[in-house]
């Protein structure tokens, strides 16, 4: 049973070869049902490219605010999907997934795509290697990478409900506002009563799967490339 999935786009192209900023999806606070089971509940999915753009790197966490007793749960599958295509639009794609889990003892397995299998510890920082050395992938604890401003985003909310009975709205539902009072909005969004934005979530840590797959494995429906993850209970 899929627990959550993610999307985000990772363009991977000849115009893009030096593409840095990661391209991310967040979402860290849920429904009972999902944080009942917290190490299938999806925080972060992140993705971009290495310098010298021979690797895609794709980060999926998991477990907000987890502790050293946290592990990966030997019930569910972790799994980065992606598909390729030659150009924005087209409906063909070719799909490469990169799959994960744990058994009992911490120890991963991943298969990617047709081309990999392989398992071990992945605790180590220096990841652990698949035989053709195309995939590396690292298993644990690390500080969660998202900020989060919450009592700036309460503020705007508040704000923003309070004055909703007055807004009027385009075609395509979205407010109309004038620039002042979206300048506004957005300083309520990166202040913290009044001063500096505060990040809710330092200190916070997550259970992070870290992968590093050569590009090549993952541009084949060419070099347009579509990141998503997901979590699935074992049957």
């Amino acid at each position: 049973m899929r627990k959550k999935a993610i999307v985000l786009l990772a363009l991977v192209s000849a115009a893009s070869l030096w593409l840095r900023p990661r391209a991310r999806a967040a979402d860290h606070v849920d429904g009972p049902a999902a944080s009942a089971d917290p190490t299938a509940d999806i925080t972060d999915v992140l993705a971009w490219m290495s310098p010298d753009a021979r690797q895609l790197y794709l980060v999926m966490n998991v477990v907000r605010d987890a502790r050293v007793t946290h592990r990966f749960s030997d019930q569910v599958q972790y799994v980065f999907h992606t598909s390729s295509r030659a150009t924005f639009g087209a409906t063909a794609a070719t799909s490469y997934d990169i799959i994960c889990e744990f058994d009992p003892s911490g120890q991963i397995r991943c298969w990617s795509g047709t081309d990999e299998f392989f398992g071990g510890d992945a605790s180590n920082p220096a990841g652990l290697v698949s035989r053709s050395g195309r995939v590396r992938v690292f298993a644990g604890l690390r500080n969660d990478p998202f900020f989060f401003n919450l009592r700036g985003f309460q503020a705007t909310a508040r704000t923003v409900a309070g004055a909703a009975s007055a807004l009027s709205f385009d075609a395509a539902g979205c407010p109309r506002l004038d620039a002042a009072t979206s300048a506004a909005l957005v300083n309520s969004l990166r202040t913290t009563d009044g001063g500096a934005a505060v990040d809710t979530f330092n200190g916070f840590n997550v259970l992070a799967l870290v992968i590093a797959v050569d590009k090549t494995l993952v541009t084949r429906g060419g070099p347009i490339v579509g990141v998503w993850g997901s979590t699935h209970r074992k049957m």
